[in-house]
């Protein structure tokens, strides 16, 4: 009876602290999608995008990589869909075809010729070049890059063959468009092209293109209709005539001849949260995870984005970076980028865009992985690809949109009311709606935590759900770390994608599988230190197909489990999560020694010693 006494003393102590303290996050967030809550979220929507010059590296060149096709395949089972990925970059606009040249590489052309830096033949591919990129697990949807610099007399043959080769020699992708020309918007800069360049010139460039590719490739292919391209895959649009209001004035919307289809399927355009050598102020690992920055950079591409509106047509951003051109060492490889890089994909799905593709290199140390040994390191995974599998999972279909056979995944960003003193700019709460119903809160919290740091700082998390919603379980997931500038040993729900060696998924415990019941007022509370992420969900744990939260062959709900992913290898990517470990201080209110647990009406709200000592002493 005294140790009761002790503990419900605590527990009101707690309360009394909890409800004082100024470290409190109040979330209400609806129970249905709000107007502003996104489209459904296409379950490929965090995809890739591979440099053609390093496409050998991460699909393999005699050989499989099957490091990559694990990495791959496990996004497919948390997502329910293959991710999208772009084979295009810069060295798109240096390539050409040459059906001699048989190498498991690309090789330099000595007979290179026209305009640019880089000559825009200056790389010769061959067969093995589609081989290669065949290799992707069957059904990847897949944009193609094809040339646009390129502009000698043969120019017209040089794309179509291109084209051509793409369709016939990779049967095991699913391309869903081409890209004509890499960042067009930079070609007077890099020598591609000169005189009256601009967005229409460009237009009339890519029009010429994507007839001839739609009249010789995609009719003799099955028929495949015009609206098979992608415009204008722009490196940025400020201060040019390359905005998307620009090219529709241009008219690069216009229908196919003897059509009422144009050629255009989607706009895509790329940016960088910061280039070296471009952004006009310094970079840290403190600034990228200061969230607010992030949406300070987005701010001209957010205004495309409702242009974009204004058009049938959805808008990608098929390359995206966190430093370019190849990262910055301390930053982009660190964990500190896997938390800016789920909150990007939740921020950037949040606004409308349909889709978000991570460009890799070879030697970036911005990439998700590193696929082949560089650096002095062998393969292995980076931080930035656990932001993915996190964002994966939260989207992922439910039991019930597997049921109807389809995901409907929305997400709306919530607007904090009152954030604790210096919080404003590094938490952000979004709310995800599956079948138009709340399914899961994520909070991303950037304040910075370093792995020195022996204490480090928390908030505490108040969500306030309907009161019908009393007595249920929410599910606590985290993506964490020692600390924001940890280089290893990332983790989220229970899963760690370095441990096997291979890519896939082996089960740690790190705090995930924690619940708290939610109270008869409607409230459930829980702590979140600085620098980590959690995901509430509700009535079952994220990335779960059954009601108790576990990963189950046969779930107990009736939930059949997904249709596992074709790839290079034979490896179950579906790891059962390890249970929640009582390791951590600032998650101790949410568990106990014997595994996942709720607290019940106990003690819903953290106890933190801190506050507890505290109000004792007063």
């Amino acid at each position: 009876m005294e140790s009761i006494s002790i503990a419900l003393l605590f527990c009101h102590l707690s309360y009394a602290a909890f409800g004082a303290s100024a470290d409190v996050i109040r979330l209400e967030p609806s129970w249905k999608p709000p107007p502003d809550t996104s489209p459904p979220i296409d379950p490929a929507f965090a995809g890739f995008g591979i440099e053609p010059s390093n496409l050998f590296s991460f699909t393999g060149a005699a050989e499989p990589n099957t490091f990559t096709l694990n990495l791959i395949n496990n996004l497919a089972t948390y997502a329910g869909k293959l991710p999208h990925v772009r084979i295009g970059g810069n060295t798109q606009d240096y390539m050409v075809f040459e059906e001699t040249q048989n190498d498991w590489k690309w090789v330099n052309n000595p007979n290179a010729a026209g305009n640019g830096m880089s000559k825009p033949d200056s790389m010769l591919i061959g067969p093995r070049f589609f081989e290669s990129a065949n290799r992707l697990p069957n059904g990847t949807t897949v944009t193609w890059g094809l040339n646009l610099a390129y502009q000698q007399a043969d120019y017209t043959e040089r794309i179509t063959t291109m084209a051509k080769q793409a369709l016939a020699s990779c049967p095991n992708l699913n391309i869903t468009s081409f890209e004509i020309g890499n960042e067009p918007d930079l070609y007077l800069q890099n020598g591609f092209r000169t005189g009256q360049w601009g967005g229409q010139v460009y237009t009339q460039e890519w029009l010429d293109r994507a007839a001839a590719i739609h009249e010789q490739v995609l009719k003799p292919h099955g028929d495949i209709p015009s609206n098979f391209f992608e415009a204008a895959a722009t490196a940025s649009t400020i201060g040019t005539d390359f905005q998307i209001a620009d090219l529709v004035g241009f008219d690069i919307g216009a229908a196919a001849p003897n059509s009422a289809t144009s050629y255009l399927s989607a706009w895509n355009q790329h940016d960088y949260y910061y280039y070296l050598g471009v952004s006009g102020y310094p970079v840290s690992l403190e600034r990228l995870t200061e969230l607010r920055t992030t949406e300070d950079q987005f701010a001209a591409w957010r205004e495309q984005v409702t242009q974009a509106r204004q058009t049938p047509y959805p808008y990608a951003l098929r390359e995206m970076g966190v430093v370019g051109p190849i990262g910055l060492e301390g930053v982009t490889d660190v964990f500190g980028a896997a938390l800016w890089t789920l909150n990007f994909l939740l921020y950037t799905a949040s606004i409308g865009v349909a889709a978000v593709g991570f460009h890799m290199t070879d030697n970036s140390n911005a990439s998700a992985w590193q696929p082949v040994a560089m650096y002095g390191k062998p393969p292995h995974v980076r931080p930035l690809y656990y932001g993915i599998a996190a964002f994966d999972q939260v989207v992922g279909p439910s039991c019930a949109a597997q049921q109807q056979q389809q995901t409907q995944t929305q997400i709306s960003q919530y607007r904090i009311a009152q954030y604790p003193a210096g919080y404003d700019d590094f938490v952000r709460a979004y709310a995800v709606y599956q079948q138009s119903q709340l399914a899961s809160v994520v909070v991303v919290n950037g304040k910075t935590a370093n792995s020195s740091q022996a204490q480090k700082g928390s908030v505490s998390i108040q969500l306030q759900l309907p009161a019908s919603a009393a007595g249920r379980d929410v599910y606590l997931s985290y993506l964490t770390s020692d600390g924001a500038d940890a280089a290893a040993n990332t983790t989220w729900n229970g899963l760690s994608f370095e441990q096997s060696g291979d890519g896939t998924p082996t089960p740690v415990a790190d705090g995930s599988g924690e619940t708290v019941r939610v109270a008869g007022d409607g409230t459930a509370s829980f702590s979140l230190r600085d620098s980590e992420a959690v995901v509430a969900s509700l009535g079952k744990r994220v990335g779960s197909r059954s009601s108790s939260g576990t990963r189950e062959e046969e779930p107990a709900d009736g939930c059949a489990a997904e249709p596992r992913m074709t790839s290079g290898t034979d490896t179950d990517n579906s790891a059962q999560p390890a249970p929640p470990s009582t390791d951590d201080p600032h998650r101790a209110e949410a568990t106990s020694p014997g595994g996942p647990t709720n607290l019940g009406s106990a003690c819903l709200l953290p106890i933190s010693v801190a506050l507890i000592v505290g109000v004792l002493m007063l």
